[in-house]
Parts: C-alpha cells; sequence; structure tokens
C-alpha cells in the first residue's frame, strides 16, 4: 500500500503513524471500557443498588486523578527521557493492569492482610489511569517530530481517527462478551502492541536536544513564565467544549434524555454512535486543517458546530430513538477535533517542553468533566434552568471562553518545531 502513494505521502504509512495510531486504539479502548463493563463487574464483587452507583462514581474518580498524575508523570519522562520510552513505559503499565482487572476477584483471594476484590480494583484502576495518560501525548510528539511539516497534520489525524475508534470496539466487546473477555482483550492487545513498539526511532528533535545544555521537562516552568502559562492555559481551553460534548451530552444521554421525553436511550449505544462520529470528524479536521493551512480556523468551525448541536440536542423533545442516536453520531463527528488540538498545544512549545504540554494538556481537558459537572449541578438546583438548559448554559459559557483562547493562540500550521524553551 505504501508503494500506491505519491512519494511525499509515503511518510504517512511509516511505522511511526502505524504503530502510534495502533497505540492509541488500544488505549481508547482500556479508557473507556471500565464505563462499559461497570454494573456486571461491580455485580460480580457482590455490589448492588447505590453501591453500582457510588462504588462506580469513586473508581472513575481515582481512574481520573490516575490520568492527571500521569499526564504529568509521562510528560516529563518524554522530555528528559525521550518519547519512545514513554510509549513502552505507559503501554506496559496499563495493559498489566487491565489484565489483572480481569483476575481481581481470585487476585483478591490470594493477598494477604485480607484486601478485598474492590479494593484491588481501586488500585488497578488509579494504575490503569497512571499507564494511559502518558500514550496519545507521546504518540502524537513523536508522530510532529517525525513527519516533514507539511505532513504533520495527516499523520495526527490518521493516529486520532483510528485510536478513537477503539470505543467502537470497547462497545461491542463489552455487549457481547463478559467482562473478564473485555479486559482480557485490552491487556492482550496492549503487550501484541508492545512487541511492534520495537520498531520505533527516536525523533531526531529529541536526539538533537539531549546534546544541548538545556533544561528539559520542567512542569513547573510552565507556570513561571506569563507567557507560557498563557499558551498552556490556552491550549487547555480550546479542547474543554469537546469534552463537555462527550462527558455531559453523550455520558449523561440516559438522564437528559429522559427529560426530553425520549425512551431507551444507554450510555454505552450514545458513546458508540458518538465515537464512530468522532472517527470521521479527527479525520475530518485533520484534513480540513491541511487543506486550509489553518488549524485554529478549523477547530473554530469544529467548536461552533458543537454548540449548534447542543441548540439541537435541547430543542428534541420528543424525538425517536434513532434520531437521538443519529444526533450523537453528528455530535461526535462535531467534537473530533481531538487530534488537532493536541497537534496546536504541541506546536506551541519548543523541544524541551514538547512531550510535558502535549502529555499533559489533554489529561487536564478530559479532567475539566470535574467543574463542568459541578457547574451543571449547581445551575439545575440552584436556578430555574432545569438540567437541559443548564447543559446548554454551560456549553455556552465553556464554547464563548475556547474562542478566546483560541484568539490568544498563533497560528501553528507549518511551524518549524526544531526549536527549544529558554527556562
Amino acid at each position: 500500500m505504501r508503494q500506491l502513494l505519491p512519494e511525499r505521502f509515503r511518510p504517512l504509512l511509516s511505522a511511526t503513524v502505524i504503530v502510534s495510531a495502533l497505540g492509541y486504539f488500544v488505549d481508547i479502548y482500556d479508557l473507556l471500557l471500565f464505563g462499559i463493563v461497570r454494573v456486571p463487574s461491580l455485580q460480580a464483587l457482590g455490589l448492588e443498588g447505590q453501591r453500582l452507583l457510588d462504588d462506580g462514581i469513586l473508581l472513575l474518580d481515582v481512574q481520573m486523578i490516575g490520568l492527571l498524575l500521569g499526564g504529568i508523570l509521562w510528560g516529563v519522562l518524554g522530555d528528559k527521557r525521550g518519547r519512545r520510552s514513554v510509549l513502552f513505559g505507559s503501554i506496559l503499565l496499563y495493559s498489566v493492569a487491565n489484565f489483572a482487572n480481569a483476575f481481581i476477584i481470585e487476585l483478591a483471594a490470594l493477598l494477604p492482610g485480607g484486601v478485598t476484590a474492590f479494593q484491588l480494583y481501586v488500585v488497578l484502576r488509579f494504575l490503569a489511569g497512571v499507564g494511559l495518560a502518558g500514550e496519545l501525548g507521546a504518540a502524537v510528539t513523536l508522530v510532529s517530530e517525525s513527519l516533514p511539516k507539511d505532513l504533520r497534520g495527516y499523520g495526527t489525524a490518521i493516529v486520532a481517527g483510528v485510536g478513537v475508534s477503539g470505543a467502537v470496539v470497547a462497545a461491542t466487546v463489552g455487549k457481547y462478551f463478559s467482562w473478564q473477555v473485555a479486559y482480557m482483550t485490552g491487556g492482550i492487545l496492549g503487550f501484541l502492541l508492545l512487541a511492534t513498539r520495537a520498531t520505533l526511532l527516536e525523533s531526531r528533535m529529541f536526539q538533537a536536544l539531549e546534546t544541548q545544555e538545556v533544561s528539559r521537562g520542567d512542569f513547573f516552568a510552565l507556570f513561571t513564565n506569563g507567557d507560557r502559562f498563557r499558551r498552556f492555559f490556552c491550549s487547555i481551553l480550546i479542547g474543554v467544549p469537546l469534552w463537555f460534548a462527550i462527558g455531559i451530552l453523550i455520558t449523561l444521554s440516559p438522564e437528559l434524555s429522559r427529560e426530553l421525553g425520549i425512551p431507551g436511550i444507554t450510555a454505552g449505544e450514545s458513546i458508540k454512535y458518538a465515537y464512530a462520529g468522532l472517527v470521521v470528524g479527527d479525520l475530518a479536521s485533520g484534513l480540513l486543517s491541511q487543506y486550509f493551512r489553518s488549524r485554529r480556523r478549523v477547530v473554530f468551525a469544529f467548536q461552533t458546530l458543537t454548540l449548534l448541536l447542543t441548540f439541537v440536542y435541547v430543542g428534541s423533545r420528543g424525538a425517536s430513538p434513532t434520531y437521538f442516536y443519529g444526533l450523537c453520531f453528528c455530535i461526535g463527528i462535531a467534537a473530533g477535533y481531538w487530534a488537532v488540538f493536541i497537534t496546536i498545544a504541541a506546536e506551541q512549545f519548543g523541544t524541551n517542553l514538547r512531550a510535558t504540554v502535549a502529555t499533559s494538556a489533554p489529561n487536564f481537558v478530559r479532567s475539566s468533566v470535574v467543574p463542568l459537572t459541578l457547574a451543571l449541578q449547581w445551575l439545575t438546583h440552584h436556578t430555574a434552568l432545569g438540567l437541559l438548559y443548564s447543559a446548554l448554559a454551560v456549553g455556552i459559557g465553556c464554547t464563548l471562553l475556547a474562542y478566546l483562547a483560541l484568539a490568544l493562540l498563533e497560528e501553528s500550521h507549518g511551524k518549524a518545531l526544531d526549536f527549544v524553551e529558554a527556562t
């Protein structure tokens, strides 16, 4: 297939791009798997009723803490030790953790000190979160630094487009197989991928960086300089609307659809259709950013489309389930600028801080679901808006902030990345 492409496009089928895309596929599979198998896995531990929700939220929160800490850890290591080492370390950690999740009952029985299966589940979800945090940022950094600047958008679009399809596979496996098989599948896929990582080479930019006397991977340097902090904070803000779409409109679709009078909506099906849309959106946004030679204009267009579809969503009272799932698919397309967002973040910073930013920024965006849901709950309980219009208000607010952040960032399409930050 590589030989069929024009010569200038052949780097897009390099081992770096293909293995990075497959890595993100496994990453997304494992990242969303707990939400899909939460109920049957907790029922197998003897939990029922309200504990299925309360303990499920605890496990999700623990995984989120792991993602936040892991985003910082792997980002720093990516700039200090290299992008390739992060790809090895992160996938090894989350593959072991997810494979072990399939045997938590048996493993807990072998541990001393009366450790329960649920306590072991908490530890493993934390470790999985830490591991999952490193995959995408390191992959986007390595691909961005390895490809010619006129192909970067295509490369990261391929990584994201292939990667988010892992959610569709996770939903399918979780639906037709037991939760243990679903976890084992994720672990086995990770181990297989680990073997392919041996073919990857470190980027030449990082190799050149190792010969320079310059500070690398200093996370706190992002906060000690006004300009760096602006670039970092704005890079995070531009990604928040897409996580609003996924974290609130899609994840809370059972509750929101009841307000709309639409019966039979499940989170698993909404996630499947939304992530199918994300595959299309991530490919489209990457290709459009290349065609228009602008990251900012494409992100602005996708943010605006997400907001418009939020209005359509809130106005869909009495619609059919088929219409609603079709809307979830369209929202997924509109929110599909994840790869472009991370590419913008990576391109804003020098080689000595690039992995730190590209790995931590997406995990800060993922954690934005916490303030977003807190704002949703406050508006729902303390105003007359109700759940639906509170969701709309949150969507409008985070989109306006994202517009401002986007205006404060420079256009980075075609930007030369062989530079360092003076820290």
